[in-house]
């Protein structure tokens, strides 16, 4: 598959269907990761895989309201880094520029994979920070629901949401967000 193709496809479906994560696709995942480029190399991103049942079931808990639908996920993977492992350039945070690329690589990858893998911002930080016992100086910067795309509605999905999994949400023209030169 070409890269026009892999980024066309990539989709944040949330009617997802359970498939059998192993070894090799978490090692397939990571590897492209860790390829990502970051400020002065520092790399500063981490990833919590988490495949395990009882602890997919755990973190149903940490879900926000209208996330329902994460419970048929087939793997979680908590996206977090630190100021400290990266650079700080008059006041710009480079670790979550750097970590959000690597997990650009991650998404990417998984839909060359035949999977979804859709970010999600609705989650309570501290539950789960708590229940992956990730330290406090760290940033839990999201978490990647990873599934295959089922073509029947997840049952946990609101009405809006199966609207938007009928057709790819609009996006902004061009001239929206596309600068020259200035702002203008």
């Amino acid at each position: 598959m070409e890269l026009d193709e892999i980024i066309e496809k990539r989709r944040a479906y949330r009617s997802l269907e359970e498939i059998e994560i192993t070894d090799e696709t978490i090692e397939e995942l990571a590897e492209t990761a860790q390829l990502s480029a970051s400020c002065f190399n520092n790399q500063p991103w981490n990833f919590i895989f988490v495949d395990d049942e009882e602890m997919l079931e755990k973190m149903e808990n940490v879900m926000m309201q209208g996330n329902e639908w994460t419970q048929k996920a087939s793997l979680i993977v908590g996206v977090f880094s630190r100021v400290e492992d990266d650079c700080e350039v008059q006041e710009r945070e480079y670790h979550l520029f750097d970590t959000g690329q690597a997990s650009a690589y991650l998404q990417l990858k998984a839909t060359e994979m035949g999977l979804v893998a859709h970010p999600i911002a609705g989650f309570d930080e501290g539950k789960a920070k708590d229940l992956l016992e990730i330290p406090e100086e760290y940033r839990l910067i999201t978490l990647i629901i990873v599934g295959k795309h089922s073509e029947s509605m997840n049952d946990l999905l609101s009405k809006d949401q199966i609207e938007i999994e009928k057709e790819r949400p609009e996006r902004e023209d061009l001239e929206e967000f596309v600068h020259r030169n200035k702002f203008a």
